[in-house]
């Protein structure tokens, strides 16, 4: 479904601050995949789906989606094919709109576009039947402006935006990361019903190690700009955090060094 093939791409080339973020990265996804993505801090994880998403140019390589050649099209043209939810809850959404308004503008991305706006009758109720199933109260609150939500409900809206069209990849970059961990479980629980309900392709970046086990049919390891570790179906589900350390220290020769990761392991080994 989704091609990355022989993808490149180096910052500031030429200088002193010359950082090759990703080195010759090949991916393929099968409709229907979720994909967790792990690695340490500059490893590439974000990079890539900044490049799938069009945000970056690629230096050199192809991405493409169902046969469309997204290579070199414009991030706004992506949009049509790409749902997007991002770490910080503040980005996905209008702050000074109401809550329907967004989802307004969420279901008319990538139709043609008219002077004319305002919500349709037939709109206010697939909306509010849709904002019901995420279990927060919002669908009695649609005229509320998304500046006065918690980040969890922003971000659970932002989860429904970026779902709305059923698109046919879901990109996730670390979007339970500036959240509680009670909220930040409630919208992956969230994420996890919706990817399964409509049958989305995802790819999900995540700091979490349990999490990228427990969750999807597929994990990958970066390291370095590249893909050190591939695992899906039941060995991935075999995995334990331990294994994945002991799997990085071999790719790389080096012990994983992602603070915030590593934190979140030892808070949980605590609880035990």
């Amino acid at each position: 479904m989704l091609e990355v093939s022989h993808v490149s791409k180096t910052f500031n080339p030429g200088t002193v601050n010359e950082n090759k973020v990703l080195d010759d990265v090949s991916l393929k996804l099968e409709d229907g995949d979720f994909v967790t993505v792990i690695g340490g801090n500059g490893a590439g994880k974000s990079t890539i789906l900044n490049m799938i998403a069009g945000v970056y140019p690629v230096d050199e390589g192809t991405i493409t989606m169902d046969g469309i050649d997204l290579t070199r099209m414009p991030e706004y043209k992506r949009a049509k094919y790409i749902g997007r939810v991002f770490q910080d809850p503040l980005k996905g959404t209008a702050a000074d709109m109401e809550i329907g308004e967004n989802l307004a503008m969420a279901n008319r991305r990538g139709k043609r576009r008219t002077l004319a706006w305002g919500i349709t009758a037939q709109e206010k109720e697939q909306f509010q039947e849709a904002l019901a199933t995420l279990g927060l109260g919002l669908d009695k609150r649609m005229e509320d402006k998304v500046g006065l939500l918690s980040g969890g409900q922003r971000q659970a809206v932002t989860l429904l935006m970026a779902s709305l069209q059923k698109p046919k990849l879901l990109l996730l970059d670390e979007h339970t990361a500036a959240l509680d961990p009670k909220t930040a479980k409630k919208v992956l629980d969230l994420t996890q019903e919706i990817i399964k309900r409509d049958s989305l392709t995802s790819l999900m970046v995540t700091h979490n190690m349990r999490d990228a086990i427990a969750i999807g049919n597929r994990l990958i390891m970066m390291y370095e700009g590249k893909i050190i570790y591939d695992v899906r179906g039941e060995e991935k589900s075999k995995l334990t955090v331990d294994d994945l350390l002991n799997r990085f220290e071999e790719a790389s020769g080096e012990e994983f060094s992602d603070d915030k990761a590593l934190l979140t392991h030892i808070n949980i080994s605590n609880q035990k």
